[in-house]
């Protein structure tokens, strides 16, 4: 059974400060994130476990090999954790986020714009630097407050790629706890679970559409599969996630505007 709704919520804003906290005090020597694929164990490859305060039960992450790739498959019951990649990159006019994905189901009690459906079966994190000079008084007084409380530098600023359970696809939000994050429900719903899905997405563009102004710099790209506020139960799959930076004018994709984000590649596949 989820814990008291008080409780999962104190301990979400503090799950949130170290999240960040981790992000960004211990940067990765390679600006992109190590292929899945490529390896043969998760420790000392750096991706590193998250586990937050307060937070007993952790999703399982483990190599394993589905149709003749190697990929990291996610366990959630119940849990929350996630495996980070620290690093460090500036973003020029493009930033293209590749990466494939897998989900056994949904979640039923699952709802992004409620804190109590806060949970997600597959998700992409994205962090960013912070910037003190958009940063409200609150967004300070709370920055001060984790610092204080973790140490370490903090990014200030986040997308979230979502696999949704209800939030319909295409849909841009603030997360339930702070607007900070910003939810893209890049897929939704079981219609497609259980196969492969391929997605493309441009940082930059879509940042800018949350935000409203350009992205500082790239701090850390993590998977985390996760459903602690619901109780549910999944398995998700994460395929190689790759970044790839792209000159003005080279953009990969349609050729639309840089406000609007690159089209979704699909390429589902039992």
């Amino acid at each position: 059974m989820p814990p008291p709704a008080d409780s999962r919520y104190r301990r979400r804003w503090l799950a949130g400060a170290l999240f960040l906290c981790v992000v960004v005090s211990a940067w990765a020597a390679e600006n992109r994130p190590t292929s899945f694929s490529q390896l043969t164990t998760l420790n000392g490859s750096g991706w590193q476990p998250l586990h937050f305060p307060h937070i007993d039960r952790h999703t399982t992450y483990r190599l394993v090999t589905d149709h003749g790739q190697q990929v990291v498959e996610a366990h959630t019951q119940d849990s929350a954790s996630g495996l980070i990649y620290p690093l460090r990159l500036e973003p020029g006019r493009h930033v293209l986020i590749h990466w494939r994905w897998k989900i056994s189901n949904t979640f039923a009690r699952g709802d992004a714009r409620h804190r109590d459906g806060d949970d997600y079966p597959a998700r992409i994190y994205v962090t960013f630097a912070y910037q003190p000079q958009r940063a409200t008084f609150w967004q300070k007084l709370k920055r001060k407050t984790a610092t204080l409380l973790y140490g370490g530098t903090l990014p200030g600023s986040a997308l979230n790629y979502i696999w949704a359970n209800r939030l319909p696809k295409g849909d841009l939000i603030a997360n339930a706890y702070t607007a900070q994050t910003q939810m893209i429900a890049v897929e939704s719903g079981d219609r497609l679970a259980g196969h492969w899905v391929s997605e493309t997405r441009d940082l930059v563009a879509d940042y800018e559409k949350a935000f409203g102004y350009p992205p500082p710099a790239i701090t850390g790209i993590a998977i985390m599969s996760d459903s602690d506020n619901t109780g549910g139960t999944a398995t998700a799959w994460y395929g190689d996630i790759r970044l790839e930076t792209t000159a003005d004018g080279d953009r990969k994709g349609d050729g639309a505007a840089t406000s609007s984000p690159v089209a979704i590649t699909r390429q589902p596949s039992r």
